[in-house]
């Protein structure tokens, strides 16, 4: 048996200390002004890491991750089973199962700094569709005003936006199982 050369990961070193240097030299200026407080251009005091013990023992801080964690947690509990569901559904063959990806993509080709201004926009009980719905209703929706409204309004956003991206990772898997184990399967379930 003729042994593996592994000699060609050698041509990939180059692009390794490319990306290491390009990765390291900005984290190298972040250290370095987060242990310097510049009073004015010419002159600089060294702090060391007082600031980061300061901010380390900070209560706010703490909450706040919490909270990051909270809504993350809820994102992924209604993300990951609605694109599951949402891949099931689709159709595996077909022009439907091309209209279908084109259409759950659309979401995706929008950029990220663009989704905030149309849910703003959207959100807005003066010319939102969905605040003029809820106001229609009866409800006190104002997600500048209130956390609740707010907390709600961005999970809903970041559902709509990355939810597509679940789906059509669910469905690249199933698509991916041969067709010889959903036979087995059905065999199985008859």
């Amino acid at each position: 048996m003729k042994p593996i050369n592994q000699k060609a990961w050698l041509l990939v070193l180059p692009v390794v200390l490319c990306v290491a240097f390009s990765a390291i030299l900005p984290l190298m200026t972040i250290v370095n002004y987060s242990v310097q407080d510049i009073i004015s251009p010419e002159r600089r005091v060294f702090v060391g890491t007082e600031w980061f013990r300061t901010v380390l023992r900070d209560g706010e801080l703490h909450d706040a991750l919490l909270r990051q964690l909270g809504f993350s947690l809820a994102v992924l509990l209604v993300e990951i089973p609605l694109g599951i569901l949402l891949a099931l559904a689709m159709p595996a063959k077909g022009w439907k199962a091309s209209a279908v990806l084109v259409i759950v993509a659309l979401s995706l080709l929008i950029p990220w700094n663009v989704v905030g201004t149309i849910w703003q926009i959207f959100g807005r009980t003066d010319i939102g569709l969905l605040g003029a719905a809820l106001d229609a209703m009866g409800f006190d929706y104002n997600y500048t005003g209130s956390a609740f409204d707010a907390w709600v309004t961005v999970l809903v956003m970041d559902v709509w936006h990355w939810t597509p991206l679940v789906a059509l990772l669910c469905y690249a898997g199933l698509r991916a199982i041969p067709d010889a184990y959903y036979q087995a399967a059905q065999a199985r379930i008859a």
